[in-house]
């Protein structure tokens, strides 16, 4: 079996998939992108097309090596998210060839469904209570939420209480038997994290999501040292060699993304690493329904998992939700809160081809909004 194309496809809301087909017919999807530069990792997946027309779909290892590697230039989210994508495509081939699902390949489940949470609101949640409640309702047992929109570089108490006060509104419809995640998006200066971790410890979050900006990870063991909540981070690292600092800090919740650290591959290899750690392993999803298959994938063979992000409803699907492009919904059917494992082969879902080519025909141009302080100098969105 040879692979002989490998296309892209920019579809809304703002998510690019990857087709790769065989010559004998079997085709695998994967999602590479990284948003707001979705035009620039299609560029870098046809690049890396070149290398791979006319190769065994199957020698997923050696192609990641290759792919990864054979550039004297490495890394970064670009590429990275490039070789996440092809490596989702190629997994959802050798699936669909031994008639097996990813997690069977990998290992083996190591448990039958997948705790997932639920977003509520975007960065100024006007409706945090109603919200919440609606995802109770709907059988959640966990949401996640903006800390807050933009920050000032060292908190005010106002802006202090706001977060403290979003969190106990939370808290108060949860209860104790449900959790809220609190996503600090590294819109705070270290001394502000600091503070704002102080306040909101009593209310036990779940974890603290990128409360540090990413360049700022020599301030983490500091931090891990100075708080009570759980922390996490990682959608914006892309390897085994960048989470290793992580990890070593404290973080207790790794969050590689299964679209930009490298794909299926790196991230089964990055929990096997947290684990090492004691700490868990939550991947970063706020895409597209091939990323989140890829993610339950290895959910589902992981020991060290603790809960899976998903993006049903999330605030960036305005013209597109995450089952706008699949044929069968049922994957993505969420009971009591929970994602229940099958043994359909490959990703285990269905794309919807004739729907990812209308889109792609409309394409999109998505980027991330860009903020600033009173002052008119840059603020961090």
């Amino acid at each position: 079996m040879k692979i002989v194309r490998v296309e892209t496809f920019l579809v809304p809301p703002r998510w690019l998939f990857c087709r790769i087909e065989t010559d004998e017919g079997v085709v695998g999807w994967g999602e590479p992108v990284v948003e707001g530069r979705a035009e620039v990792v299609r560029a870098a997946v046809d690049v890396l097309a070149e290398y791979l027309i006319g190769q065994d779909p199957l020698r997923i290892e050696d192609h990641w090596q290759v792919l990864s590697k054979a550039g004297f230039y490495r890394g970064g989210p670009v590429l990275s998210s490039a070789v996440a994508g092809i490596d989702q495509a190629l997994w959802d081939i050798a699936g669909k060839t031994y008639g097996a699902p990813v997690h069977a390949l990998l290992g083996g489940p190591v448990r039958d469904s997948v705790r997932v949470y639920a977003w509520v609101g975007g960065d100024e949640p006007a409706r945090l209570t109603e919200e919440i409640t609606e995802q109770v309702e709907a059988g959640f047992t966990a949401v996640k939420m903006n800390a807050a929109g933009r920050t000032s570089r060292l908190t005010t108490p106002a802006e202090t209480a706001a977060v403290v006060d979003r969190v106990a509104a939370a808290r108060a419809v949860l209860g104790p038997h449900r959790d809220v995640a609190v996503d600090f998006h590294g819109r705070f200066t270290p001394a502000s994290a600091r503070r704002v971790l102080h306040e909101i410890g009593p209310l036990h979050p779940l974890f603290a999501e990128e409360p540090l900006l990413p360049e700022h990870g020599h301030l983490l063991p500091a931090l891990v040292a100075a708080t009570e909540v759980p922390i996490a981070t990682g959608e914006r690292l892309y390897g085994r060699a960048e989470f290793l600092p992580a990890l070593a800090a404290g973080i207790a919740v790794a969050q590689p993304d299964l679209s930009h650290a490298g794909g299926i591959s790196e991230v089964h290899r990055i929990a096997s690493l947290a684990d090492a750690y004691g700490a868990q392993v939550a991947p970063h999803c706020p895409l597209g329904p091939i990323a989140l298959a890829a993610s339950l994938q290895v959910a589902f063979c992981t020991p060290n998992f603790l809960i899976q992000e998903q993006s049903r409803g999330i605030h960036y699907n305005k013209d597109a939700d995450l089952l706008s492009y699949v044929v069968d919904p049922e994957p993505f059917r969420f009971v009591g809160g929970q994602a229940r494992r099958s043994d359909l082969p490959g990703l285990g879902i269905t794309v919807d081809e004739a729907a990812v080519r209308a889109a792609d025909r409309t394409g999109h141009a998505w980027r991330n909004p860009v903020w600033r302080h009173a002052d008119g100098s840059f603020a961090e969105w």
